[in-house]
């Protein structure tokens, strides 16, 4: 069985090895979407192929449209030659249910590829032509964190958006850059409508991708590379809007396991690829059953029908929320607490970290304990469920596969917004938030992984995170079996209002944080030392 427009038309023999195929034609729904797209998805990896594509495979196979998702790529151009390209964009979703259940499901929903770079002058040109449709609604983005950070944590702009901030539209090359200059060709054409719709786990995420996309063509207004009108278009909610939203499905890499289970029931071609620019993806794509997408209803040019695919479609305020309470309280401030200790002490799984007596307990405090007592309800979902769900069933789910290592993937660029929230919560109520415990515990544990030493004294392999170089220049000579070591080298990272959104010295944990590292420097053992200490006694 091959994953091709070709090989699923032998629906029969898919059917018998308990595939689902598209209740729609994919050859026939490409074609439609090219003539006329109506939605383009920046940022084409995992949480997108099975998450939004499985949105926009429900909005098709229930006739409430004809149109995909236009893909577009400005990262890694080799996810569009390996995964895409040679599978006719099909996407062999995988869902892992906490009972052992599997449910296998091809989506078509995903209706081209184009990588989006000027370097490639056919398929920027394809880029300018999907963005000049009128028929164009929605361009919506999973480009992580860093895909719409400008600068650096001195302030100073990235290299790359020096140069594309140097260069103008005609010739750029980092996301933010490449969407602007693109909006700016719709713009030129007549300026139809359009919304621009983060996806990502960003606090406010409309309002840091307009923030980036206008600074942007300020900046080229000033140097003569746009005029006025490109600013007034962009600043006009009635012609681009940037609406908030919220996503939550924990999605994985793709399992080895699951690779084997496919190439079992006679699948070809189904193995991990990892790419030049270290994605690690393939032609199927595993993730948990439990999903949530709140989005602001505000798009001036029209939408699919997303609510009758399970998107909430809601107001700021209510995605707002929603936003605060699964980034900066339920969710997320758990995973990225838990994964630095679970490397320390070397739990790959992060499940089987969960199930740690004081990884647990950690975990309880940030989200029972000191989260859920300042986070706002949404009303559309009920944060004591949802941390439930997450505790009882989403973060147990052995079968889900997801590893410590994939969590702490640019974990830098979380922990100011994954904490920060919760503290600024504090000071606000208290005056300041030196009763948090599990929090500045957690902090802590995210300082010392950066020594890339485990608990047990061996080093260990930090994961990717553009903020590395920066932070261990930092903390350099800091060495677990020596707490001295530490001196005042935390003091500059803690009181950066730009990482952490406050001083956390201000707010009256900064010097706790400290003791706390320096309890976890004292040799060996001393990270779980610290743990049973600080939650236990």
């Amino acid at each position: 069985m091959k994953l091709t427009y070709e090989g699923i038309r032998d629906r029969a023999e898919w059917e018998k090895a308990d595939f689902t195929l598209p209740a729609y034609d994919p050859a026939e729904t490409a074609a439609a979407t090219r003539e006329a797209p109506v939605w383009v998805h920046f940022g084409i990896g995992n949480i997108f192929r099975i998450f939004i594509g499985g949105i926009a495979d429900r909005l098709l196979a229930d006739g409430y449209t004809d149109r995909g998702i236009t893909c577009a790529e400005t990262f890694d151009f080799d996810v569009v030659d390996r995964i895409y390209d040679p599978f006719d964009n099909l996407v062999l979703a995988v869902t892992l249910h906490a009972d052992g259940r599997q449910d296998k499901r091809i989506l078509g929903s995903l209706t081209e590829a184009v990588k989006a770079t000027v370097m490639d002058q056919s398929a920027w040109n394809r880029m300018k032509e999907i963005f000049i449709s009128p028929s164009l609604q929605m361009v919506s983005f999973t480009i992580t964190e860093k895909g719409y950070a400008l600068r650096d944590s001195e302030g100073n702009y990235l290299p790359y958006v020096l140069e594309d901030l140097k260069n103008g539209p005609g010739k750029v090359s980092g996301a933010m850059g490449t969407v602007t200059s693109l909006l700016y060709e719709r713009y030129k054409a007549g300026g139809d409508p359009i919304a621009f719709v983060s996806m990502d786990n960003v606090s406010h995420n409309g309002e840091k991708l307009k923030a980036s996309v206008t600074e942007i063509a300020g900046c080229w207004r000033k140097k003569g590379f746009t005029d006025t009108g490109f600013i007034e278009y962009l600043e006009d909610e009635s012609r681009v809007s940037f609406p908030w939203t919220m996503i939550d499905k924990i999605t994985p890499r793709p399992g080895e396991s699951i690779s084997r289970m496919l190439a079992e029931a006679g699948v070809e071609d189904m193995d991990i690829i990892v790419t030049s620019k270290k994605t690690y993806i393939a032609p199927f794509a595993n993730a948990e059953g439990p999903e949530y997408l709140v989005v602001e209803d505000s798009f001036p040019n029209g939408r699919p029908p997303l609510e009758k695919a399970g998107v909430y479609m809601t107001d700021r305020d209510t995605v707002n929320k929603s936003e605060r309470m699964k980034v900066t309280v339920c969710l997320n401030p758990i995973h990225t607490a838990v994964c630095t200790f679970a490397r320390m002490l070397g739990y790959e799984m992060f499940a089987d970290a969960m199930a740690d007596r004081e990884l647990s307990e950690l975990a309880h405090r940030i989200g029972y304990t000191e989260g859920l007592p300042v986070v706002e309800d949404p009303g559309i979902i009920s944060p004591q469920a949802f941390l439930d769900e997450l505790m009882t069933e989403r973060f147990p789910n052995v079968y889900l596969g997801d590893t410590s290592a994939r969590i702490a993937v640019d974990i830098s660029q979380m922990v100011g917004i994954r904490f920060g929230e919760t503290i600024k919560a504090y000071t606000a109520r208290d005056g300041d938030a030196s009763g948090l415990t599990a929090i500045p515990l957690a902090i802590a544990g995210w300082v010392r992984y950066l020594t890339a030493v485990d608990d047990s004294g061996k080093p260990m392999e930090l994961s990717p995170d553009p903020m590395l170089p920066e932070l261990t220049s930092m903390l350099s000579g800091m060495a677990p079996g020596d707490p001295d070591s530490l001196g005042s080298k935390l003091r500059p990272l803690l009181a950066n209002e730009r990482v952490f959104g406050s001083d956390l010295y201000a707010a009256g944990i900064g010097n706790k944080i400290e003791e706390m590292v320096k309890d976890m420097l004292m040799g060996p053992g001393a990270v779980r030392a610290a743990l049973r200490k600080y939650l236990f006694t």
